[in-house]
């Protein structure tokens, strides 16, 4: 039965702008929440943009996509009319989505408080760069300068090359949907407390781990902190008609690719079993899988690839992603509402409550008198008092998903980040493993394979399983599945990511799970959907990079596209955690479940949608040109005299005048033809010429202090596994530390968002060693006798160890 869309009923005040805020209320509206969009008369800042430069009369592509189907209201609120209008519509609305720095909203008398006086069951999300509170607080910045703070930039190059920034403004989308995650968090528990919250997201603290593989747990872990740019072998490769790109990340997989590319000798070389090996190796192997690929069509080498079950993928771009095979049968590409341009539908399909039907983004203004109009109107008058809260039993001061139990069927990285975010967010999370087949991110470990249980000290999987507990259970095997499906029974929600071929030999389908549980909120997060050619197909982050357009953006114009490093597993994760807490919302409403395909290559293309969006608005391919975006210009990563680099980004005309009044003895006023960023993104090089020397002259810290005074987004780079030296994220308590009974303690960054009614501190429980839990929630849960957990332990059905290393060495 299909009902009514998830966040339907909810109302949504929109003060946000640009990538975040509007991806965030994007989101929510796709699930059915009303979403108002209030905006000064100068409008969006992306209203007037087009990455072609093209003339878009205050109706930019990019803008257009990212607020379909939201209604739009004109208010000056820096007026005391408008002040008061706005309150007036706060008094109505559920959520509150802002971005702006802290103060803002409060000097204009339109900040939290000012809801919560109004609408006392009411949410305010405010997103700003640094977080509210800390030394850099107010620190001018943008998404270019905060990857450089997070550690993120350095982890991109290539030797005797300037670092790059990834392509497609990546840390802006993934603070968006980080936003929404937290609004329907902080909205489920508001609705059954009837007590609102005020929730503070920091860019710099979505984008430091996310954008980095958490790789400052990696430096404590190994001590090793001295890491470079470097480029994976094998990777995105040269072939007869362009590219394709490779993830070879097990053991098996590099075993498999020799034989792809003709070198099975190689499979013998332990040195070439790791990826370090193989960049070590260099040229050497390099060259002949270059080769290789080049004597073959893209089609042919994935072709041959896939019947070895290696992760392929065509690089994707603006002009190529439509007609993929897989995208366009599925119907992936959409033409939006108000016509002009192709546009990615809504990444994750609920099937019971489907997202709202698209509608054309609103011009500016466009909905004023008619919002304005019915303000009165309907079942919330101005000023209501607060509702009692759906659940009596429910703590406004616990953790939003406190009560909630999660079956966590999930491995590597997307999947366990999906529900890292949902235990972190309060939810009991029941991470299933086998000892016959343990989470696969428990290899990529800080111990080599000689030390007892080198398994548990992977600085990835510690992080993305922190919170949650473990048990073992061997579903291929009927009373390993058995207790599966009693855990089931007495569940909230299950997450999943394996290959839908393996879901099927288990038998865990949908009618199958509704069955156990009717209440049951099912995700299933496949790589490339549940249907369609490529179905079966196995992909990692870096190969929905490869696929998405990500690459294609990403890197030197002289050179083949490189890797943005990762952001999509923990993109695709919070989209899951998303699409499970929308089941949830509907779930307290209608007393269902519900079934969610949270594709994973579609959380890349929306993440990617400018590509195409602009592509076919104005024709115009966009292309990866290291650190030049036609959004900012300046802009750039730059050597200074102390051997530092520093990184510096002109996206606003306030940037522009406060560059100029920075380096006057630069004459920058005189490089372009105007002060227009079109002209002046024309004359880039010639910036480049200019203030290259000047940073040259000059050490680092100076550069940055004397730009950030006049208001210029400006940061020196950090080293991909020193972004937990930030003095900001140090202030406001980011990284907890956490002690292992195996890895010892070790700083963990935590949740970037800070709710007002939270518990100190986000984690209770260290990630769990294999097992561990078996007798906890095996026996405590489903009351399993000690005796029968003995013999499904001798039978292997449960177990600690993995069944490769079956007993522990003699001390």
């Amino acid at each position: 039965m299909v009902e009514r869309p998830a966040l339907d009923g909810v109302r949504i005040v929109d003060l946000g702008w640009g990538i975040a805020g509007g991806y965030a209320t994007k989101l929510l509206a796709d699930a059915g929440a009303e979403v108002v969009k209030v905006e000064l008369p100068d409008g969006d800042p992306l209203r007037g943009y087009s990455a072609s430069f093209a003339a878009v009369d205050g109706y930019g592509p990019l803008f257009r996509f990212l607020n379909t189907t939201k209604q739009g209201v004109m208010l000056d609120y820096r007026t005391a009319a408008g002040r008061d209008r706005l309150l007036d519509l706060y008094a109505t609305a559920d959520l509150v989505m802002e971005r702006s720095e802290p103060g803002e909203l409060e000097d204009l008398g339109v900040g939290w408080e000012a809801l919560a006086e109004r609408r006392p069951d009411a949410t305010m999300v405010s997103v700003s760069n640094f977080g509210r509170g800390g030394p850099w607080s107010q620190r001018p910045a943008n998404e270019f300068t905060l990857m450089a703070i997070a550690g993120s930039t350095a982890t991109r190059g290539q030797p005797g090359r300037i670092p790059f920034n990834a392509g497609g403004r990546i840390g802006e989308w993934m603070g968006g949907v980080t936003a929404a995650v937290a609004a329907t968090a902080a909205l489920r528990r508001a609705r059954r407390t009837g007590v609102g919250d005020h929730v503070d997201l920091s860019l710099l603290e979505t984008i430091t781990p996310t954008c980095t593989n958490v790789q400052t747990l990696w430096g404590s872990f190994t001590g090793d902190f001295d890491t470079k740019a470097l480029l994976e072998v094998p990777s995105v490769e040269p072939t007869r008609d362009g590219y394709v790109g490779f993830c070879v990340f097990t053991g098996q997989q590099w075993q498999d690719f020799t034989v792809l590319v003709g070198h099975p000798e190689w499979a013998d070389d332990p040195q070439l079993a790791t990826m370090g090996g193989r960049i070590a190796a260099g040229e050497s192997i390099a060259g002949a899988i270059a080769e290789w690929t080049s004597a073959r069509t893209t089609e042919e080498v994935v072709h041959e690839a896939i019947l070895l079950r290696i992760p392929v993928a065509p690089i994707g771009n603006g002009a190529n992603l439509p007609e993929f095979d897989q995208f366009a049968p599925r119907g992936v590409y959409v033409p939006h509402p108000g016509g002009g341009f192709l546009q990615p539908r809504v990444p994750y399909r609920n099937r019971t409550h489907p997202s709202v039907d698209f509608r054309p983004a609103p011009r500016l203004g466009q909905h004023t008198d008619e919002v304005l109009e019915g303000l009165t109107s309907g079942d919330r008058p101005v000023g209501a008092a607060r509702p009692a809260g759906t659940d009596p039993e429910a703590s406004p001061d616990a953790l939003p998903l406190d009560g909630v139990r999660v079956v966590d069927m999930t491995a590597f990285w997307a999947g366990p980040y999906a529900t890292l975010v949902l235990a972190t967010l309060g939810a009991d999370v029941i991470h299933i493993e086998s000892m016959q087949r343990p989470d696969g991110m428990r290899f990529g470990s800080a111990r080599t394979p000689a030390e007892d249980r080198w398994w548990e000290f992977g600085p990835t999987f510690q992080h993305a399983n922190v919170g949650k507990r473990s048990i073992t259970l061997d579903l291929t095997r009927p009373e390993g599945m058995a207790l599966l499906h009693r855990l089931i029974s007495v569940s909230d929600a299950l997450v999943e990511n394996f290959s839908p071929r393996v879901i099927d030999q288990f038998g865990l389908d949908w009618d199958t799970v509704s069955a156990l549980n009717p209440r049951m909120v099912m995700v299933r997060m496949p790589a490339f959907g549940l249907d369609g050619p490529w179905r079966n197909r196995v992909g990692f982050a870096q190969t929905m990079e490869q696929v998405s357009g990500m690459c294609w953006l990403s890197g030197y114009p002289d050179t083949a596209p490189q890797l943005a490093r990762g952001p999509s597993d923990p993109l695709a994760g919070l989209h899951a955690a998303y699409a499970v807490i929308c089941g949830l919302h509907a779930r307290e409403r209608t007393g269902s479940g519900s079934f969610v395909e949270a594709i994973m290559v579609e959380t890349a293309l929306n993440a990617a949608a400018e590509q195409v969006v602009e592509h076919t608005a104005t024709g115009h391919l966009m292309q990866r040109e290291a650190n030049h975006h036609p959004h900012a210009c300046p802009q750039g990563v730059y050597p200074c005299a102390d051997g530092q680099l520093i990184a510096l980004s002109v996206e606003t005309e306030q940037h522009w005048k406060g560059l100029l009044a920075a380096v006057p003895e630069l004459k920058l006023d005189q490089v372009s033809a105007s002060d227009e960023l079109a002209d002046r993104y024309a004359a880039r090089h010639r910036f480049d010429e200019l203030i290259e020397p000047w940073c040259a002259s000059l050490a680092a810290a100076d550069v940055v202090e004397r730009l950030i005074s006049y208001g210029v987004p400006a940061a020196e780079l950090e080293i991909s596994r020193g972004g937990d030296r930030n003095p900001q994220v140090n202030a406001r308590g980011f990284y907890e530390a956490v002690e292992h009974p195996l890895a010892g303690t070790h700083r963990f960054p935590a949740m970037p968002v800070r709710f007002g009614r939270q518990p100190d501190r986000w984690f209770a429980r260290p990630a769990p060693m294999l097992g561990e839990h078996n007798a906890e929630v095996l026996g405590g849960l489903l009351g399993i006798e000690d005796d029968e957990l003995a013999r499904l332990e001798a039978a292997q059905i449960i177990g600690t160890r993995p069944a490769f290393a079956p007993a522990s060495p003699a001390v």
